[in-house]
């Protein structure tokens, strides 16, 4: 749930990172961020509510649990990795001099963005592989899509443009 939360602020702050022209924004980054995390806390209660469906409709609730709790270690493992990657490159961009910086954002930050979708099917996979089983596959699905939605859905509701980035509006089809 954390790390899908400092991921929904970081969706929001993308969603508008390049949509303001103005040199001292701080203000309106951090409100990005906060839009981001808000939206990204209610697309997160979707997997919860599925866990408890899936343990309250379980036949055998302790092993639905140890199932689910097996599968979460399993998703946790790759997207701790990803998190890593991430968090080296923000500390190369805010710690190295500006020209390394900047080339750590361009070949740290901007592929590992891209690479999110394929840190989340590693995470469902992880989940299946470590013993979660399908309760933990759903789970994993459906807390994955959360967060891959959470950055077109906050461009199309506070800043979209028209005809400026078309691709946004395919990610999460009907955000």
């Amino acid at each position: 749930m954390l790390l899908g939360l400092v991921d929904a602020a970081f969706s929001g702050f993308r969603a508008y990172a390049g949509s303001d022209a103005r040199i001292r924004k701080h203000r309106t980054n951090v409100r990005a961020a906060l839009r981001g995390l808000a939206v990204g806390a209610a697309l997160l209660l979707v997997p919860a509510l599925t866990a408890a469906v899936v343990l309250l409709t379980a036949a055998d609730p302790s092993r639905t649990y140890n199932a689910l709790a097996a599968g979460g270690v399993g998703y946790l493992i790759p997207l701790t990795a990803y998190a890593a990657a991430v968090l080296l490159s923000l500390a190369a961009y805010f710690f190295l001099p500006f020209r390394a910086g900047t080339l750590a954002m361009v070949i740290g930050l901007g592929p590992l963005t891209l690479l999110r979708p394929v840190a989340v099917v590693s995470a469902c996979v992880g989940a299946l592989i470590n013993g979660g089983g399908w309760p933990a596959l759903l789970v994993g699905t459906i807390a994955g899509v959360a967060v891959l939605c959470v950055e077109p859905v906050v461009h199309r509701r506070w800043y979209r443009m028209e005809g400026l980035h078309p691709e946004v509006d395919t990610v999460c089809p009907g955000a």
